[in-house]
């Protein structure tokens, strides 16, 4: 297909959309909503269902990083500082530790920056079986279970893997001393050694109040069919081009780069957030790891979120329909993205678009301060309350240890 005709098929898919979408809109006086366990969930309330017990740990694992470095709180890992503030003003958490459901310890793992702004997670292994030991030795309540009913939150690329490469978050494994803990992370894929059973997986940080000051008036027409802004090669990091984002991102560029019905480039402009909003499909490959803050943007934007991450395991999946308001594409089938997009009948266009228009789905993919209700905060604690009661084989019996405190690599064992 000619230039010329894609450009033609352009403008006759934001005329049709723009249209129609505008009818719609007119035509309906609320967004539309899912029925069932989707819409259910979303109006839980875990207040009266499960109490925490916060862990009150030397703020050298918590507070005092960020005031060392405060842009640990925009960047994508942040949710692990603001569910710490979250807990200690929510109504779940309790002073009595004999009465709490589920133990929170707050360790800010991601918190040790490069200049660029990067998260270093080396030190992170060291730094949680620290706090862990503190734990265990200051009060009884890890012992009886060996964290059985304490969670964590660990949002690294990879979890509590603690590495930005997958081969080697592979290689080094979850933190052995985490193995009986929930964990409460960004990473989620299918059949990984990095995604523990029982984990409850949340969308990465994005500053709510950033994103809601760059908001349009709706009745703004989606210009942009498909719009993405990122890394087509990490050469710094992977210099041969063998590992990132497997070769998605990388095909995106090589096959779309000059197709105008791609708005696709490494710049990240000023009018980032405002562009998303005009477009119809917006890119969420993988990166490093399956899932980015795209994820969230594209949600909160009402820019169907075409995902490319093979086996991804999606945030709140039990509350959010992303087979509804998502389009998939395997990793494989990325050389196929045009066909694939403009096959897509405008109607299911307009539904997802209707679906992604419902305050609540916007609404469950952040943590804004303070707390809303049906936010990414309560949907965690949604997720904990659904896993009481603790099944009884969880605790131990008097010296019994399950736990291999002496096990991982050797630098892991280093004093913190």
């Amino acid at each position: 297909m000619d230039k010329a005709t894609w450009v033609l098929l352009l403008c006759f898919y934001s005329f049709l959309i723009g249209n129609l979408r505008a009818q719609e809109i007119e035509q309906s006086e609320r967004a539309e909503r899912l029925s069932g366990a989707a819409g259910d969930v979303l109006e839980d309330n875990p207040v009266g269902r499960l109490k925490v017990y916060v862990y009150d740990i030397p703020s050298k694992y918590n507070s005092k990083r960020v005031k060392k470095d405060p842009r640990c709180l925009t960047h994508m890992f942040a949710a692990e500082v603001f569910m710490h503030r979250f807990l200690l003003k929510s109504p779940v958490r309790t002073k009595n530790p004999e009465e709490a459901d589920w133990f929170f310890v707050p360790v800010y793992t991601t918190c040790d920056l490069t200049p660029n702004g990067l998260p270093l997670p080396f030190k992170s292994p060291r730094m949680m079986r620290s706090a862990i030991q503190l734990v265990a030795s200051k009060w009884p309540y890890w012992n009886r279970t060996e964290g059985a009913d304490h969670f964590f939150v660990t949002p690294h690329d990879f979890g509590a893997c603690f590495h930005y490469q997958e081969e080697k978050a592979i290689e080094r494994g979850i933190l052995p001393l985490l193995q009986r803990a929930t964990l409460v992370q960004t990473f989620g894929q299918r059949n990984h050694v990095c995604l523990k059973e029982g984990s409850i997986t949340i969308p990465p940080y994005a500053p709510p109040q950033k994103i809601w000051a760059h908001i349009i008036p709706p009745e703004t027409p989606r210009s942009i069919f498909v719009y993405f802004r990122g890394l087509f090669y990490d050469v710094g990091n992977d210099p041969e081009g063998g590992y990132y984002a497997r070769g998605a991102r990388a095909s995106v560029w090589e096959n779309f780069k000059d197709n105008p019905l791609f708005d696709i480039s490494t710049e990240h402009p000023a009018t980032y957030y405002e562009d998303m909003q005009r477009a119809v499909f917006c890119l969420c490959p993988l990166g490093w790891a399956p899932w980015s803050p795209r994820l969230v943007e594209a949600v909160v934007f009402g820019c169907i979120p075409v995902i490319i991450a093979d086996d991804i395991v999606l945030p709140f999946a039990d509350a959010i329909p992303w087979e509804e308001i998502g389009v998939f594409v395997a990793e494989e089938d990325v050389p196929n993205l045009d066909t694939i997009l403009t096959s897509i009948p405008t109607e299911v266009i307009l539904r997802k678009q209707r679906l992604l228009a419902n305050p609540t789905m916007k609404q469950a993919m952040l943590f804004p301060q303070p707390a809303n209700p049906g936010d990414a905060f309560h949907q965690i604690l949604n997720g904990l309350a659904r896993k009481l009661p603790h099944d009884r084989s969880v605790y131990l019996k008097a010296g019994q240890k399950v736990l291999n405190w002496t096990a991982g690599p050797v630098g892991d064992l280093k004093p913190w």
